[in-house]
């Protein structure tokens, strides 16, 4: 019996440039700056908040929006860095992770023939996720050399079909933010038309030089039509664990509860008990822009002390770089330079033309320094030899 012919709803997405990087990395020995996860443990007294919330019961499947007290923690959290509440009854759901809570709220409003505008470079789920709801990605590319974002240009792309808007800050790979006067220029783009709102916030704690973390619905403008996200696995040195919340106005998250009860339909029960109890004390997320703070210092220090040109990075755990200078590489695609500089130098980076759907070089490649110092430190010795 001959089988059925299978075809792909994703034909074009492949082994991603973070496995092919992270074996290369392996084989060479190199100190893996390329995957955006810290090497080190998170606080002990969360492993034992979640170990007690499982010794006293929570094991069975939790409420479909999430466990109660950490929906109501995260309201409050909110509430006292932004100034703006979500009921924790209506307008917040506990997610497994930030990758499927995006995948949900894409599902739950992009139609097919939607078109959906990504801002380009960006983290590799968001198109695909489109995709899969029968939408079409409409890329626009941030400022070259800065990153920031060309309002004209998101202007000249919306159309009638222009169903959403994905945006990211702090932004992964660039480590940039948006400001207020970003939040209102899109406002000010999007007022009178039917488009959503995807803000991808999941580096929202790690916001450096005094600087605050600036959420979309800081702007009223954006309230009702946004979903925020964002992600414990980031904030709390836990990646693997895949808690993230989604944040949006009641009548959002009732069509975006739709879609989650028949994706994942809820997350880890003991983790999520164990997170609100650590949410009691608010010093973990609150210390967390000093401490990355001090590792992007350290290692942009390092990259100082090369060719390598590092980039503003006012957020977020990555740090970008030029290598124009860098005669050994300048002539170099940024794949190309990366296994370069895996197997000559051993330090892995990654291409920020991967974060791109079409080809596009620029001379950059991305550092995480989610790491403890001593791998910063080795990885610094490392590049001194370039």
């Amino acid at each position: 019996m001959t089988p059925p012919q299978l075809t792909s709803k994703l034909p074009h997405v492949g082994t991603t440039i973070f496995s092919v990087m992270s074996a290369l990395a392996a084989q060479h020995k190199a100190v893996n700056l390329g995957q955006g996860f810290p090497d080190f443990d998170c606080d002990p007294v969360l492993i034992d908040a979640v170990a007690d919330a499982m010794k006293s019961g929570h094991n069975q499947y939790p409420l479909m929006p999430g466990n109660a007290l950490l929906r109501q923690r995260v309201s409050a959290k909110f509430e006292a860095i932004h100034g703006v509440r979500f009921d924790p009854n209506t307008e917040i759901t506990i997610t497994s992770g930030a990758t499927q809570a995006i995948l949900s709220a894409i599902l739950a409003v992009v139609r097919q023939g939607d078109e959906v505008i990504v801002l380009e470079p960006c983290y590799d789920s968001y198109a695909p996720n489109v995709l899969l709801a029968g939408g079409t990605p409409v890329p626009v590319s941030l400022k070259r050399g800065t990153f920031e974002p060309d309002f004209d240009a998101i202007t000249a792309a919306l159309s009638p079909k222009t169903r959403a808007i994905i945006v990211n800050t702090p932004h992964n790979p660039s480590g940039r933010t948006w400001s207020d006067a970003h939040w209102n220029r899109l406002a000010d783009a999007i007022e009178n038309r039917e488009i959503f709102v995807f803000s991808d916030e999941v580096y929202e704690h790690m916001v450096f030089d005094g600087k605050a973390h600036r959420s979309a619905v800081c702007d009223p403008r954006l309230r009702d039509r946004t979903f925020v996200i964002s992600s414990f696995g980031k904030t709390f040195h836990v990646t693997g664990w895949k808690i993230g919340t989604v944040c949006a106005p009641a009548a959002l998250t009732s069509e975006f509860r739709k879609v989650h009860q028949y994706t994942v339909f809820t997350a880890n029960s003991a983790m999520q008990q164990g997170i609100a109890m650590y949410l009691n004390d608010a010093s973990p997320y609150l210390n967390l822009p000093s401490f990355y703070q001090a590792k992007r210092d350290l290692f942009t220090q390092a990259l100082s002390l090369t060719p390598l040109d590092p980039l503003a990075c006012e957020g977020s755990y990555f740090v970008c770089a030029s290598y124009e200078n860098v005669a050994a590489i300048r002539d170099l695609t940024e794949r190309e330079a990366c296994e370069w500089m895996t197997r000559e130098i051993g330090v892995t980076p990654i291409p920020v033309s991967a974060f791109y759907s079409s080809p596009t070089e620029q001379k950059i490649i991305r550092f995480c320094f989610a790491k403890r110092d001593a791998t910063l430190n080795e990885a610094a010795d490392r590049l001194r030899k370039l």
